[in-house]
């Protein structure tokens, strides 16, 4: 475990002369750089957290954070393993013979060490993020006023869904991975003071699972940008964690069902995908030059805005899409899966287009791309349903409980 500390922000504070608070922020992923849905979820936390608190943070891999924006920084030494196939099917064999989820186990074992971390200190709030690190609210209620566990994602619904896409023994393991979080869920999620879930349809799936939680909706959102120049070049554009499951089956669908008819009917145009881990899907996309695997870029927004059309062909899911609010923030048109879609307040045929099933996807994309007129309408509309509600700042309005003192002065905490 290596531990930093800045003193900054604290030094901040007294110098305004305002009460200090104090807060623990505990992150299996790394919030910085900000790169991906989970990221940026966990950084609008980070960062409403170190506007009113002093913030101590644990997490388990080294963050790029913005100088001064944490107190203290501990950093788990999260022991490194294979990514073959073979290694993973045989580390999820011994999850499932010990009913443990995959995330749950991989990053499991610190208690002792956040105990350390922790010890002689005293948090108004603390913050989990993620269910896989829920069973550390036990070292995390120890020393804390409050514990609030940010669910990115309902893992038992996530699992279901993938075993509604997955095929044979990996479906098969999904639907055993369903049961064993649902359990989990039942047991862990009741202990928190507050659940943060990401859209109303999560927060009412929360109530039938732990019906005695109080469960809010703190929904995803990307920091303000402002309005990207538009080249429009002749592309569509799929983004993403290119490891994540449901972006996986994603792709394959689209490869397979729906690409061969756009690539005939739009002899010019590319399909691009930007994101993580781009080996993931290497194999689906190969052998066609059309198909441009772009892999990570510095920034999505602006790479979003060099395409005509954003798709979101998800089919398996939980959660809200980042890729939707990253494309809006572009002022590009999407087309998405219902599914896709799910909890974000938009209007089909308003802030974007939705189609089901493979036909319905290829005409609505085909409609955008033979229309400059109507991508502009609806990219315009995103963009504006962007920027009145998925900027922090917007979603932050649902976080004030948390410090109602400094509601109206939270300007007087940032360096």
């Amino acid at each position: 475990m290596r531990r930093q500390e800045c003193r900054r922000g604290r030094h901040e504070c007294l110098r305004h002369g305002l009460r200090m608070n104090s807060a623990l922020f505990i992150s299996p992923e790394a919030p910085y750089p900000l790169a991906g849905g989970g990221a940026l979820r966990s950084a609008s936390l980070l960062n409403f957290l170190a506007r009113h608190s002093a913030v101590d943070m644990i997490t388990f891999s080294e963050p790029l954070l913005p100088a001064g924006l944490v107190r203290r920084l501990h950093v788990m030494d999260l022991p490194p393993h294979a990514h073959h196939t073979l290694a993973r099917a045989a580390r999820n064999a011994g999850r499932l013979a010990r009913r443990v989820p995959p995330l749950m186990d991989r990053f499991a074992g610190f208690g002792a060490q956040i105990a350390a971390a922790t010890r002689g200190q005293r948090y108004e709030v603390a913050v989990i993020e993620h269910f896989w690190c829920a069973p550390y609210w036990e070292q995390a209620a120890a020393v804390s006023d409050v514990t609030i566990l940010d669910l990115h994602n309902i893992e038992s619904v996530l699992h279901a869904r993938c075993a509604q896409t997955g095929k044979g023994a990996q479906a098969w393991a999904h639907r055993a991975f369903q049961n064993i979080c649902r359990n989990l869920e039942e047991e862990w999620l009741p202990r928190f003071t507050y659940l943060l879930a990401a859209s109303e349809p999560d927060a009412e799936i929360l109530h039938t699972i732990s019906p005695g939680s109080q469960v809010l909706v703190y929904p995803n959102s990307i920091p303000p940008a402002p309005l990207p120049a538009r080249c429009e070049e002749d592309a569509i554009v799929f983004s993403g964690n290119l490891e994540y499951h449901p972006n996986v089956s994603a792709v394959r669908y689209f490869r397979e069902e729906i690409w061969p008819d756009l690539r005939a009917r739009w002899p010019g145009l590319v399909w691009r995908l930007i994101g993580k881990n781009p080996q993931a899907v290497a194999k689906i996309v190969t052998g066609d030059p059309r198909i441009e695997l772009a892999g990570p870029v510095a920034d999505a927004v602006l790479e979003l805005a060099r395409a005509k059309v954003a798709i979101v062909p998800l089919l398996a899911g939980s959660g809200t899409r980042v890729k939707i609010i990253e494309a809006w923030a572009a002022g590009v048109p999407v087309v998405s899966t219902p599914l896709g879609a799910e909890g974000l307040s938009a209007r089909a045929g308003e802030h974007l287009l939705l189609a089901e099933g493979a036909p319905a996807f290829r005409d609505a994309v085909s409609s955008l791309l033979a229309s400059p007129a109507l991508r502009d309408r609806i990219g315009r509309a995103g963009r504006y349903l962007f920027e009145c509600e998925f900027t922090w700042e917007a979603a932050w309005k649902n976080l004030h409980f948390l410090y109602p003192a400094t509601i109206g002065r939270s300007d007087a905490l940032r360096d």
